[in-house]
């Protein structure tokens, strides 16, 4: 198990990310051949960070967002990709410092930011064939929460995805449901109870609880079994993934 001192301030404030990876690297006692290491930052739309390691060289790509973090922030970051792709298990302390900086309001802010910025959510209007997305938020908006959540851009999948039925984007404000859900045989209180959900994604958002991100909070979980359908939904929703 990875030790609390590899999060150790480096006595040299380096921040020179190559630097960075190569001095987590080091600590890790990795037994893999790396001929060769570079890490740089890339405007990608929001926090996403890559690595990969392809014919002993190891390439890590981390978002922009990062660039003006601390040198443990950074660190940690490192621990995080490298353990992925070595298959090891990064240490609590570094996923805790990880998550913390991540969670700062400000952080939060510029990473919606980009994703605005960057990317574009393509989505087919709210008004279905079947099934009216935005006539249903209005209704549930009022019913459960008093109007009080801000009214986001609406729309179906552009594909009929069976993974994921529902899905809220922080960044876009948006509320996307799958376009699998508008057809006749899908009853009405379920596509209620998918967008209810993230609904409540708006009014409960992502939490951290030491070194874990909390995406469905006790809170959120009590609220989500007050829909009245609630036990119907999910009976439904394991018949349509099977």
């Amino acid at each position: 198990m990875i030790q609390a001192e590899q999060l150790a301030l480096p006595l040299r404030l380096e921040t020179d990310l190559p630097e960075v990876f190569r001095r987590v690297l080091s600590r890790l006692r990795i037994r893999t051949p790396v001929a060769s290491l570079s890490a740089q930052f890339h405007p990608f739309a929001g926090l996403r960070s890559t690595i990969a390691l392809r014919n002993d060289v190891l390439k890590a790509q981390v978002s922009d967002v990062l660039a003006e973090a601390s040198p443990l922030v950074l660190e940690a970051l490192a621990e995080i990709l490298l353990c992925k792709i070595f298959h090891r298990r990064p240490s609590r302390e570094a996923r805790e410092c990880y998550l913390a900086f991540t969670f700062r309001p400000e952080i939060r802010r510029r990473i919606d930011e980009a994703r605005r910025e960057r990317s574009r959510k393509r989505l087919l209007p709210p008004r279905g064939r079947h099934h009216d997305l935005e006539e249903i938020f209005h209704g549930l908006n009022q019913r459960f929460f008093h109007g009080q959540i801000p009214t986001s851009r609406l729309g179906w999948s552009r594909h009929k995805s069976r993974r994921i039925l529902g899905h809220y984007d922080s960044g876009h404000g948006t509320i996307i449901v799958s376009r699998k859900l508008d057809s006749p045989e899908v009853p009405r209180y379920l596509v209620e109870y998918i967008v209810y959900h993230e609904m409540l994604h708006i009014r409960f958002p992502v939490e951290r609880s030491g070194h874990r991100r909390v995406v469905h909070s006790r809170e959120f979980r009590e609220a989500e079994k007050k829909f009245p359908e609630y036990e119907s939904a999910c009976r439904k929703l394991k018949h349509l993934g099977g």
